[in-house]
């Protein structure tokens, strides 16, 4: 029997049928010890966030999940309408329901191959600190408005009942720190979020002014201070692999279908994030 091994994928997005009969056929495990991380953007209504994670949970010996933006939508046409906190809190208990790890959970420590490291997923959100150097965030919001390149967050996603982005994301880097703090030092840690902890992954999008949704410079030293043995991360949809004082960052973004149909999957649709890969960037 294969050992198992701590696979990674993100931005799932199976409100797109092409990606919905992805993670039917290949979302699969290679042994029964085998453990996912999915950082972010299973859906953006909660009946297809549970059915993706149920599905999943059936298949994998553990699952860890944290929330993306388009998980904190709240759409129209979603039959829960809850917004900002209230709305993540409903999908920590729609977790735990399926027995799926959330940010809110005790951090599981993985002893598989690789290991022991314990696993940690965030969820820190994002405070349009990755703008572009001299401008506030006002002027950064401004410029993105009037170049037409503005993400869906500014009319979907709600941060209620904190005044605004900025807030909730100070608040959930201190909580998280909070708890970072506690982790055995003597262990390395996988962190796990569904933005970048650092800002560099961002200077090959394509429209630069979408960075600012990207993350926060609050969680710059993370993988240096957590001892991070590798970072997962999603939302950029540009899946690979690179190095930040010494740590393995793991974009493992599915994205979209028209994505996929112009890149494909060169690393396949999951990522063992700790099986050493050589030679990538």
């Amino acid at each position: 029997m294969a050992a198992g091994r701590l696979l990674a994928v993100s931005d799932l997005h199976v409100v797109h049928a092409e990606n919905r009969r992805l993670v039917e056929e290949q979302l699969l495990p290679g042994s029964p010890q085998d453990w996912l991380l999915v950082a972010g953007d299973v859906s953006e209504t909660a009946s297809e966030i549970e059915w993706a994670l149920g599905l999943l949970r059936e298949r994998f010996a553990r699952v860890l999940w944290t929330p993306g933006n388009h998980d904190l939508w709240t759409p129209k046409d979603d039959e829960v309408s809850l917004r900002g906190e209230a709305r993540y809190r409903y999908l920590v208990e729609l977790c735990r329901s399926l027995d799926v790890l959330t940010p809110e959970d005790p951090y599981p420590v993985w002893a598989g191959a690789g290991g022991p490291v314990v696993v940690a997923p965030l969820f820190v959100h994002y405070d349009y600190s990755f703008r572009a150097p001299g401008l506030t965030k006002e002027q950064s919001l401004a410029a993105a408005h009037e170049s037409g390149v503005v993400c869906t967050d500014e009319f979907l996603l709600h941060t209620d009942p904190y005044p605004d982005a900025d807030s909730w994301c100070r608040a959930r880097v201190a909580a998280t720190e909070a708890r970072l703090d506690e982790v055995d030092p003597a262990l390395p840690t996988v962190l796990v979020n569904h933005y970048p902890l650092v800002r560099e992954p961002t200077d090959v999008l394509r429209y630069p002014q979408f960075a600012q949704w990207c993350g926060t410079t609050l969680t710059a030293d993370w993988h240096v201070r957590y001892r991070a043995a590798a970072v997962v991360y999603g939302h950029l949809h540009i899946p690979r692999t690179t190095y930040y004082d010494g740590v393995r960052f793991d974009e493992v973004s599915i994205g979209y279908p028209r994505e996929r149909r112009l890149r494909g999957l060169p690393r396949g649709v999951l990522r063992d994030v700790l099986r050493p890969h050589e030679g990538e960037a």
